[in-house]
């Protein structure tokens, strides 16, 4: 028995070594091209490397692993939550600015006012159909790499609560994807609405733990407003409809934002970050 123990503790011990020299020191990225090549130092990865993220435990070897496992990446890095723009800013600031092309005092501005809009695609344009979406992300939960399994199952089941309280034209069902039933499974499907597991690029940087637990789609009856709950995003809202009204579907977009920004709020006290 006691020589069970020494055999056990100095397997742990070599264990957590190899682990440590995993985590702690600077990897290989193979996308030698990408901006995480680029960005993340040895300087600035030693510095960063043995801090986790306070919402949910996101780690910088975490967030780049992308570009240390693949060859192929232009930017490589992932936010695990709200926490990683701050606590890693040294990589994300300079990663985020070369990318968008903007300068280090840049704010971000959203206008979803759709009374400025004037004028819409003529109605005889060729246009098959219209898709406007964005993602949202609920305060106090880790975004998608990053997110812990009891949050996921949260931000579940508070969206599957708040949807219910939806306003007429964009009232409908939430389907969870774990116990789907088969019918369901096969009209989303033939709509063109069901989000799939086997991407290696989402499984690499953590989105499709724990697949298909804590994951649905809304939509509302017409199939023209539709939420995709935690697949790249914790919240992926959706508007849609066939032809070119392109106004029509960003008014839909902008109150159905509203709607569940308000029903979130309702339900839980919390906003969108």
């Amino acid at each position: 028995l006691v020589q069970t123990m020494i055999d056990g503790v100095n397997t742990l011990y070599k264990e957590d070594l190899e682990w440590q020299k995993k985590y702690f020191e600077f990897p290989e990225i193979k996308s030698t091209h990408s901006l995480v090549a680029k960005h993340v130092t040895k300087e600035r990865y030693e510095k960063l490397a043995k801090h986790c993220t306070g919402t949910s435990g996101f780690t910088l070897y975490k967030a780049i692993a992308c570009a240390v496992e693949f060859d192929n990446q232009h930017c490589g890095i992932y936010a695990g939550d709200w926490d990683s723009y701050k606590d890693f800013a040294d990589v994300f600031d300079p990663i985020i600015q070369e990318y968008h092309g903007i300068s280090a005092d840049a704010k971000h501005t959203s206008d979803m006012d759709f009374e400025k809009i004037s004028g819409n695609v003529n109605k005889d344009a060729p246009v098959h159909s219209t898709r406007i979406r964005v993602g949202r992300s609920i305060d106090g939960f880790g975004l998608s790499p990053g997110i812990t399994r009891e949050q996921r199952v949260g931000v579940e089941k508070l969206f599957s609560s708040a949807c219910k309280k939806f306003p007429e034209e964009l009232a409908g069902e939430y389907y969870p994807l774990t116990g789907m039933d088969e019918k369901v499974r096969q009209q989303l499907v033939d709509d063109h609405f069901l989000f799939m597991s086997g991407d290696r690029n989402l499984q690499v940087a953590g989105m499709e733990r724990d697949w298909p637990e804590g994951r649905g789609i809304f939509h509302n009856k017409e199939k023209t407003f539709l939420v995709w709950v935690n697949e790249e995003d914790q919240l992926r809202i959706i508007s849609m409809e066939k032809g070119g009204d392109v106004l029509g579907v960003f008014k839909r977009l902008a109150k159905g934002i509203k709607a569940v920004g308000d029903s979130v709020k309702e339900e839980s006290g919390k906003d969108f970050c």
